[in-house]
């Protein structure tokens, strides 16, 4: 397919390139082929590669819409509703959309790339079934990992590389990619506090994870959207968990770290990325959580969900935590 021709449905292409060239190469064609046929293009990009892209495309960059994937994108789970934000703008003029996004970049620590990789494939999810549009997402096979390439080959129904685009015999698609996620979460630290919780519980939820917060020195509005997003979690595990659970809280090096285990199945591939509904009833724990943290790790397991919050703090600050 070309960059110009325009898709029946989301078509999701991995574009895999090594160093600016190549990136060039592959991103400054589709765009120009979107801009050609009239349609909108959203680049969600950093601010290296937008500058290139800018100096590439000349007059036509003005005409391209661009955000910092580094905002957008620092927990990745706000990937999905910026793209969805996008989709919805722009559905009621009929046209084709056009969006290049690379989530997935050298230094995201292990717990973010795997939270990036969960997205890539929630991506097909997301749009796999509504209104078509183009999304490519690039991939430097020069400084990520051959497994990281592997997983954006069973994520992504097309891979392209020097201009040539293919269907990836290894996409696993669309009902796999939202099935349930159960890869292992890394084991708690150490000294990590422990508390079983019941339907009258949450209050010391609250207080657990405030007092996790204070004494980690995170500032008053940080630890206060720390302990409602907690908070939040928690009450789900009451209200569909099998109502109540275990938190198990502790500290990084750089951050704070709450886990709510409960005995519900996490079912909803997408609960936590969209946006709830305006009325007063609608599910809104997880997406809330996702809005206040700085990365938000769910896991379902025949026993259970495991729910795993984490806030970055000042690694300076020393923190020597007593058990209540």
């Amino acid at each position: 397919m070309s960059a110009q021709a325009p898709v029946e449905r989301f078509r999701h292409e991995a574009l895999l390139y090594s160093g600016w060239a190549e990136f060039v190469a592959g991103t400054v064609p589709f765009i120009r082929g979107g801009l050609e046929a009239g349609e909108p293009v959203l680049v969600v990009e950093s601010p290296e590669k937008i500058d290139l892209l800018r100096e590439a495309l000349d007059r036509e960059a003005d005409r391209v819409l661009f955000a910092d994937m580094a905002a957008v994108g620092a927990n990745p789970a706000r990937i999905i509703p910026a793209w969805q934000e996008f989709v919805e703008r722009n559905s009621a003029s009929g046209t084709h959309l056009r969006g290049v996004g690379e989530p997935i970049w050298k230094g995201r620590t292990d717990d973010e790339l795997v939270e990036c990789q969960r997205h890539e494939s929630l991506l097909n999810v997301a749009f796999g079934n509504g209104q078509p549009w183009w999304l490519l997402c690039p991939y430097d096979i020069e400084k990520l990992d051959r497994s990281v390439i592997d997983e954006a080959r069973r994520s992504h129904e097309f891979v392209s590389q020097h201009g040539n685009a293919r269907t990836s015999p290894d996409f696993r698609g669309i009902e796999a990619s939202g099935a349930p996620f159960d890869p292992p979460l890394p084991a708690p630290g150490t000294g990590a506090l422990q508390l079983e919780f019941g339907p009258d519980g949450v209050a010391a939820v609250r207080r657990l994870a405030a007092r996790l917060a204070v004494e980690a020195g995170v500032d008053a509005s940080r630890a206060a959207d720390f302990t409602l997003a907690v908070h939040e979690v928690a009450a789900n595990s009451i209200r569909h968990g099998g109502g109540g659970g275990r938190v198990l809280a502790w500290r990084q090096t750089d951050r704070i770290v709450c886990e709510i285990q409960d005995r519900g199945r996490y079912m909803h591939a997408l609960a936590d990325r969209e946006r709830p509904r305006p009325d007063r009833g609608a599910p809104r724990g997880l997406w809330l959580a996702n809005q206040l943290c700085d990365l938000v790790q769910i896991r379902t397991f025949p026993s259970g969900t495991a729910v795993r919050l984490h806030l970055r703090i000042d690694p300076r600050h020393h923190l020597h935590l007593v058990p209540a």
